[in-house]
């Protein structure tokens, strides 16, 4: 004899975007609370949202609340932002696990939790791209200067992202093309619109030539590894860079070129490379910067200088009074306590290459004079591009930052310098950064005493780094 079990209620839940995390959390909540059986929901993503518990089934009774760990918050906001149609019912009943058992995120061989990190993976890489493979075009529109970029992410992670480039481009008007929304940057709020085609994206703008000419340069046959190239950087993603025109050609042209390289090294050991032509065409392009407004009041752009196959290169600041006006850096009164003591620490100035985090005079004008002023982080992200293809053409064993604003551009990392002074730290491509002051720390103390102890710990780091630098070109 069939016995009729219980009627279960169902519930339809509405949200109102793919990524809509908030709108997820709250119904889920509300539902684990009540005790509805994940088999019993539905999730669905509508236009506007709006009841989260639609006709189906009436919004559910009232339980205990329930902590979550911190675990999994982590996890539901990366995986709910993946293309799964599946994620919000796996999430809903992976918190439901959680309920009923407060360990359950530590199963790592729970199925359940393994493909939610799996999906969560998957969106994080594609956020690695995002960053990594946007690339914006100059554009004029009514308000100006406008750098726009088209994308095509696997996953709904344009909102997740988007901080990412408001921090690091606080300073620019951008715009983000997606096929699914368009995100709009003014330097003071973050807009939306509807999505876009490739079409809609501009092709290219006269920064490009520039950087095909230095991408061109830097490509090296001799390190050509095609299958790790196209599984970091997929064929996908080429279309939106200007450099990737030149991939196909230097490809073909590698073996032949990496056996020119050995020719002219034996034949000519000592002819120039082609980073010379490369560091000038990004010098020539940063005098035009108006990647942040300090360009508008600062006499000139202040490069760096000093030999392309440096090992060592220091980063200071950003240039002051003086080197805004000579162009170059390094030149004024906190030059000259950086040259003394470099002198003492046994370290040719004219075998070191050195530059600034932030290439324009940042200042405030009291009468006659103009008084420096600190870059703030978004100076320092929208300036960083420059140092970073500085490293990248020189390729030096160790990078010093002269205090916490260079510390912060080589990292991205806001640094103690008491905590992290004499010891080297980790940079992405392999090579070190080690932190000390800034000479000009050692024009403001007011002590005597105290400047010249100071000064004496400033030369001994630069010894140590000195006897560093040594070892790692050995």
């Amino acid at each position: 004899m069939l016995r009729e079990g219980p009627m279960i209620d169902q519930y339809s839940v509405v949200l109102a975007a793919e990524d809509d995390f908030d709108g997820w959390r709250d119904a889920a909540r509300g539902l684990a609370e009540a005790g509805v059986p994940p088999e019993a929901v539905s999730w669905q993503v509508g236009d506007g949202g709006g009841d989260l518990f639609a006709a189906r089934g009436a919004a559910p009774p009232d339980g205990p609340s329930f902590a979550v760990p911190r675990a999994f918050v982590d996890l539901a906001c990366a995986a709910i932002c993946h293309s799964d149609p599946e994620r919000f019912a796996l999430l809903f009943a992976m918190l439901c696990r959680i309920r009923s058992h407060r360990g359950a995120m530590e199963d790592r061989a729970d199925p359940l939790l393994r493909r939610l990190e799996g999906l969560a993976k998957e969106v994080r890489r594609d956020a690695h791209k995002m960053h990594a493979f946007v690339r914006f075009r100059e554009v004029e529109d009514e308000g100006g200067t406008r750098f726009v970029a088209w994308f095509e992410p696997d996953h709904h992670i344009v909102r997740r992202e988007a901080g990412f480039f408001m921090r690091r481009f606080a300073n620019m008007r951008w715009t983000i093309m997606t096929p699914e929304l368009t995100v709009h940057w003014d330097g003071k709020a973050l807009t939306e619109g509807p999505g876009a085609t490739r079409a809609d994206a501009p092709d290219g703008d006269p920064v490009e030539e520039t950087w095909k000419t230095y991408y061109a340069s830097i490509f090296n046959p001799a390190r050509l590894k095609v299958k790790a190239m196209t599984k970091e950087m997929p064929k996908k993603y080429w279309r939106n860079m200007p450099e990737s025109a030149l991939i196909a050609p230097l490809i073909a042209g590698a073996q032949a070129r990496e056996a020119a390289m050995i020719e002219r090294s034996v034949a000519m050991p000592n002819r120039p490379s082609n980073v010379e032509a490369a560091w000038t065409a990004i010098r020539d392009q940063a005098a035009k910067c108006t990647r942040c407004d300090l360009y508008r009041c600062a006499t000139q752009t202040v490069f760096g200088e000093g030999p392309l196959d440096a090992s060592i290169i220091f980063v200071g600041e950003q240039p002051g009074d003086q080197e805004d006006l000579a162009g170059r850096p390094f030149v004024g009164p906190a030059g000259e306590v950086f040259n003394a003591a470099l002198d003492e620490a046994r370290i040719d100035r004219s075998a070191v290459y050195v530059t600034n985090a932030v290439k324009h005079f940042k200042f405030v004008q009291r009468g006659k004079k103009r008084i420096h002023s600190r870059p703030d982080t978004g100076e320092i992200e929208a300036c960083r591009w420059w140092q970073e293809q500085e490293r990248a053409l020189i390729r030096p064993a160790l990078t010093v930052a002269l205090g916490a604003t260079a510390a912060r551009s080589l990292t991205g990392k806001t640094l103690t310098i008491g905590k992290v002074r004499g010891e080297p730290i980790p940079l992405a491509d392999g090579s070190e950064c080690w932190v000390t002051v800034h000479p000009s720390f050692l024009l403001r103390l007011p002590d005597e005493e105290a400047r010249r102890a100071e000064r004496q710990r400033f030369v001994a780091d630069l010894r140590k780094i000195r006897d560093r630098a040594a070892e790692l070109t050995d």
